[in-house]
């Protein structure tokens, strides 16, 4: 992995050296110059980490998603401010089976950082939902899931709020008491 800085200081090496090849009448030595800059240029905005560990979850392989993830040192000085919120939303996932705490934390964070696409941020905001609902946070549940649904353009999610909302409901009716009094299948006695 290649620092931040580093990829566009190798970028700025590859465009100057098309450039030169350009010059020279090496019309094919710069067009792979380029093409091999425009590889760091992505590669700047799409971290390959992240991209490994996406590839690492999607497969639903959890403990080799977070191997990929542990080799960022360092996300403050290796990741642009989006890849960062990744990085912590994708922590937030791997904790989210095992820590319920670190893992808010990291929700948390991912959700100050951003995310680019609205779903992410519609699930980081369900999964922040989930977490408050079992700490017995109900209004904070409430508002997350009001603002996940909102983000949820396409309804991709539509059944899991849907069914946070049920939960809810239902944790917040009083239990029924069976039981009292002796009028029950026996009778009275005499």
């Amino acid at each position: 992995m290649f620092h931040k800085n580093l990829k566009l200081i190798i970028t700025a090496f590859l465009i100057s050296t098309a450039v030169w090849q350009f010059i020279e009448s090496y019309i094919g030595n710069g067009i792979m110059f380029i093409l091999l800059a425009s590889i760091f240029v992505f590669l700047y905005f799409k971290n390959e980490i992240i991209l490994l560990s996406f590839l690492r979850l999607r497969k639903q392989d959890f403990p080799g998603a977070k191997k990929w993830l542990d080799k960022i040192k360092n996300p403050e000085a290796s990741l642009v401010t989006k890849q960062q919120g990744y990085y912590n939303y994708l922590n937030g996932l791997m904790l989210s089976q095992t820590n319920i705490n670190e893992a808010e934390k990291y929700f948390k964070k991912a959700v100050a950082l951003g995310l680019s696409m609205d779903t992410d941020m519609a699930m980081t905001k369900l999964n922040l939902a989930g977490i408050a609902m079992s700490k017995n946070r109900k209004r904070e549940a409430e508002i997350l899931l009001s603002e996940a649904k909102k983000l949820d353009k396409q309804n991709m999610m539509g059944d899991q709020i849907k069914m946070m909302k049920d939960q809810m409901k239902r944790a917040g009716q009083p239990k029924q008491q069976f039981g009292g009094g002796r009028s029950g299948r026996g009778g009275a006695r005499r």
